[in-house]
């Protein structure tokens, strides 16, 4: 297997340079790709070249076994499906072996969100006049206001936000661009940070990123998950929060309020509609709920 990793280093330059995919995505398909690599290690396959449908086959029944959710089952099987789809466009190998691997049909898991009683304990947990909090609540804000992913946050530079118009320009999946507006709270929170916090957090250091650590650096995607977790840990909420909650929080409290799925839609930057539809799903059960709550005869 002495050029395995090699043909990953590859992918990964691939993903990183041509994709644009986040770090954390890469990080992903690195992690999956390596399993695989275990995998021809435990069977005794020595090259790329050798895999067969069987033995795509065979990793997959390995996954089932081991009682994986569907989703990381799929996730997993799509990675390595692109790994090979990527030697096979650099003619390092023939066939693609998991060409034809079928990945089991995903859970309708409905998107996990806050209701605003939450938020706003989320939001009081953010409180505080130090840098570091200031910083938190700015980016707290910014994450409810737009709904924009934790990689588009990590990439957000001043020249970014305009201030005149209340609007952010999000650099998204595929290098793709959107303007998403955000609204007084989170302004108020933006220009409190940038003006007096932000220079203080820096130390004299110098980038246009928006967001920076304790240190002055950039904020990493990582390290927003850290202060997220944080902000729950504070607010006294049970679970832990990931940012794709805020994003979710963002959709269905939008839609819930009677924004169009089209808005929501160009706002959360999904490429076909039926990325957005699955919030329809939520915002039914709440008005069932309600419904079911208020109305004389239900």
């Amino acid at each position: 297997m002495d050029d395995t990793n090699q043909y990953l280093n590859n992918f990964i330059t691939y993903l990183q340079i041509e994709k644009n995919y986040s770090e954390y995505t890469v990080t992903f398909y690195k992690d999956d790709i390596r399993e695989f690599f275990s995998f021809m290690n435990e069977q005794n396959l020595h090259s790329l070249s050798e895999i067969e449908y069987f033995d795509a086959r065979l990793f997959l029944t390995g996954l089932h076994e081991k009682r994986l959710a569907r989703a990381s089952i799929s996730r997993k099987i799509s990675s390595i499906r692109s790994f090979f789809r990527f030697l096979n466009r650099e003619k390092l190998i023939i066939e693609n072996p998991f060409a034809l691997v079928s990945s089991p049909k995903s859970e309708k898991r409905l998107p996990e969100f806050f209701y605003e009683e939450e938020m706003e304990n989320l939001l009081q947990a953010c409180e505080g006049h130090k840098p570091i909090q200031v910083r938190n609540r700015a980016m707290f804000e910014l994450f409810y206001a737009t709904g924009i992913r934790v990689s588009e946050c990590a990439g957000l530079r001043i020249k970014d936000i305009d201030f005149s118009l209340s609007t952010v320009l999000v650099k998204g999946k595929g290098s793709k661009e959107r303007y998403v507006p955000f609204g007084t709270f989170a302004h108020e929170a933006l220009e409190q940070y940038i003006n007096i916090s932000r220079g203080q957090l820096m130390k004299n250091g110098e980038h246009e990123f928006v967001f920076v650590n304790y240190k002055g650096g950039p904020l990493t995607a990582r390290g927003m998950r850290h202060v997220l977790n944080t902000i729950i840990k504070d607010a006294s909420l049970n679970g832990k929060i990931h940012p794709h909650m805020l994003r979710h929080t963002f959709a269905t409290h939008l839609l819930n309020n009677g924004a169009d799925l089209r808005t929501v839609q160009e706002l959360l930057g999904h490429e076909n509609l039926s990325s957005t539809q699955i919030y329809t799903h939520v915002t039914k059960d709440h008005l069932r709920r309600t419904y079911l709550n208020h109305h004389p005869r239900a």
